[in-house]
């Protein structure tokens, strides 16, 4: 079965007077029908514009994108005008981060979310209202009604979080996007958010990428798992082997530090150093200078695509198998 979303070689750069900044280098992800692909990494990884290069978001005088992006049959680098205005929100739509910037203050959730319906569906405002009202309805907002004509800063940041995802749905997309949609959540309306997504993704049937760079949230909604680091994915496969085996040294770095119960009255294993700077691509891995494994031929190299398992992969001279030890 072909692939839902498939992305080979893809390269972003932004330029400035000053510098050339390389946010991604040579990304290869695919999506198929019905998946949840979790794209997790540290701040800086490539996460997020990877994620906007699928809807061409980002600014087209300072970005030069090269590689290609295929969603459902389009050829997305290619498209222009009205068929790129078509695709954004009928075939791939998005939640953003923070839904307080991504909605128009000046107008209410209702009449924003009718707006997307009627332009990608050639509906009236009253049928446009009519489906804000359903979506609101499905994302479990109290007192749905009366919310169709709440301005964005009348509603909670939980509340506003399901907003966006009412209307990141409205149109029905194939594939949805979500940029780290909860991360300033406290922890209980993130559990919330989570379970809501994972159960519309799976009554819609949409393929899903969602980034975070939370372990723990890219677990519960994730069946694949493709870690980033410096614009590129050094290890991809199931959710489970990534955890059970971790290959690569960055993922087990991140795995050894994160919180848990067990650790009371334990030092936290942090990954030493800090990311390289991307206005200067490194020739080898760009995790060498942090990494403990690290020879010499790390660094005068890319390293090589090595098989771990099926379906799983790690780009590393040195992968480790097995699981994440207990301590540092």
């Amino acid at each position: 079965m072909s692939a839902l979303v498939r992305v080979e070689d893809l390269h972003v750069r932004f330029r400035t007077a000053e510098r050339t900044v390389h946010a991604v280098n040579g990304v290869d992800l695919s999506l198929g029908q019905g998946e949840v692909l979790g794209l997790l990494g540290e701040s800086g990884s490539g996460k997020s514009v990877t994620l906007r290069s699928l809807l061409r978001l980002l600014p087209e005088r300072r970005t030069q994108t090269k590689g290609r992006i295929e969603v459902a049959g389009h050829d997305v680098l290619a498209l222009e005008g009205a068929a790129l205005r078509a695709y954004r929100g009928k075939v791939v739509s998005m939640i953003f981060q923070e839904p307080m910037l991504a909605f128009d203050p000046v107008f209410t959730i209702g009449d924003q979310i009718a707006e997307a319906v009627m332009r990608h569906e050639r509906a009236d405002r009253a049928a446009g209202r009519a489906r804000a009202l359903e979506m609101l309805e499905r994302v479990r907002i109290p007192s749905a009604r009366r919310r169709l004509d709440a301005y964005p800063h009348e509603m909670s940041g939980g509340m506003r979080q399901r907003a966006m995802i009412a209307l990141a749905l409205a149109c029905r997309p194939r594939v949805l996007l979500a940029d780290e949609p909860t991360t300033a959540l406290d922890a209980t309306v993130q559990i919330q958010i989570l379970l809501l997504l994972r159960e519309l993704q799976k009554e819609f049937g949409m393929g899903v990428i969602f980034v975070t760079h939370d372990i723990g949230v890219a677990l519960e909604v994730s069946d694949r798992l493709a870690v980033m680091y410096a614009g590129r994915i050094v290890e991809r496969g199931s959710a489970r082997d990534l955890i059970r085996a971790t290959a690569h040294p960055y993922p087990r770095g991140l795995l050894a530090s994160t919180v848990h119960g067990a650790m009371r009255g334990r030092r936290l294993d942090a990954i030493p150093g800090a990311p390289p700077d991307l206005s200067q691509v490194p020739e080898g891995c760009a995790f060498a200078p942090r990494c403990r494994l690290a020879e010499p031929a790390c660094v005068a190299a890319r390293p090589p695509v090595v098989e771990i398992g099926e379906a799983h992969v790690a780009e590393c001279r040195r992968p480790v198998t097995g699981s994440v030890p207990a301590e540092g």
